[in-house]
């Protein structure tokens, strides 16, 4: 699984760090999210997918073919 956020969609609610923090990291600067790594092993799939959805602005990109 590869995960990724949309720089220009991601406003800094911060609920994926919330989600996943071990994945997502946030700006001191601004509070917009970056992952960690973009490879996500299958023990944290369900967090990245639990960040996925509690998005509000649908910025978390995921690709479960990877």
């Amino acid at each position: 699984m590869k995960v990724r956020v949309d720089g220009e969609r991601c406003v800094g609610h911060g609920m994926c760090y919330l989600a996943a923090p071990s994945i997502f990291q946030l700006s001191d600067e601004d509070g917009h999210a970056h992952v960690v790594s973009q490879e996500v092993g299958d023990d944290l799939g369900d967090a990245v997918l639990q960040a996925q959805r509690s998005c509000p602005e649908q910025a978390i990109v995921v690709d479960t073919s990877a």
